[in-house]
């Protein structure tokens, strides 16, 4: 074998193997998020793999790849380098895509899709046939980063110690109008008994009517108070998981609320 044909060979199994390396993952969600389909070969067809009209983000890792909205690349077409794109919006493509394929290198492509990212710009998304599991949800709490201070004014009842002895002024009226009383009733023998009785008498009935006075004034008074608290306000800025997988408690923070159990590779790390 001359070296021209081993040279030739060993190109075209460079190319092979680098094209064999290249793939194209396109996920359900903008973001990278939800079901993901990744395919290192032309796809005529995505009705066979469930995928019709349903990528909305896709990450290139090699080479460069032509996707089009019709089945058997027909209908508008773009072509995708390699990056990420968290949006197939822009193109006109988003739940669109029907068939994809490896660019040619002696074809010239008209494109209208932007710039990619150089990295994935979302952590939890789905690697190339990574498998994933189900892992249960064991608590989710909402936190919210907005606070607000509400205020209002209500009438509050302020009590009073209450004098519950007898009061002296009650019993000094008292005496004296007993005293009164006794003398104009009492005889001419007697008159002096009566009149201290009277006395007496009147002192008691004086100081509970005193008594019960002080108890109506001494009560208490109503007064406006002005009272405040402070609660969460606005939409979450995130959901703080907790999730068991195999015994072991992992926790992640979530734009959205999850469901009963979140999706999760073989390290227990959340996959979207």
């Amino acid at each position: 074998m001359n070296w021209k044909l081993k040279f030739t060979m060993s190109a075209c199994a460079l190319a092979l193997s680098a094209q064999a390396l290249a793939h194209i993952t396109f996920y359900e969600g903008e973001g990278f998020r939800g079901r993901a389909f990744t395919t290192n070969e032309r796809v005529k067809n995505f009705n066979r793999y469930g995928f019709n009209d349903r990528a909305s983000s896709a990450i290139v890792e090699g080479g460069r790849w032509e996707v089009c909205e019709d089945a058997r690349f027909r209908g508008r077409c773009t072509v995708l380098r390699e990056g990420s794109y968290s949006s197939l919006r822009g193109m006109g493509v988003n739940n669109r895509v029907s068939s994809v394929r490896p660019t040619e290198s002696h074809r010239h492509y008209a494109n209208n899709a932007p710039e990619p990212l150089a990295q994935p710009d979302y952590e939890y998304r789905r690697r190339a046939y990574e498998p994933v599991y189900e892992a249960q949800v064991t608590s989710t709490h909402a936190v919210v980063s907005q606070r607000e201070q509400h205020c209002w004014v209500e009438r509050e009842r302020v009590e009073q110690p209450r004098r519950t002895g007898p009061s002296v002024g009650g019993a000094i009226v008292g005496g004296l109008l007993g005293g009164v009383l006794g003398h104009e009733v009492g005889n001419h023998h007697s008159q002096g008994a009566a009149t201290a009785g009277g006395a007496v008498l009147g002192a008691v009935v004086g100081a509970k009517v005193g008594e019960s006075v002080n108890r109506r004034n001494d009560s208490g008074y109503d007064r406006e108070v002005r009272r405040c608290e402070t609660a969460a306000s606005g939409p979450p800025e995130y959901w703080d998981v907790t999730y068991d997988y195999h015994g072991e408690e992992h926790r992640v923070q979530m734009t959205e609320p999850p469901g009963r159990t979140i999706r999760v590779n073989r390290d227990g790390e959340p996959r979207q």
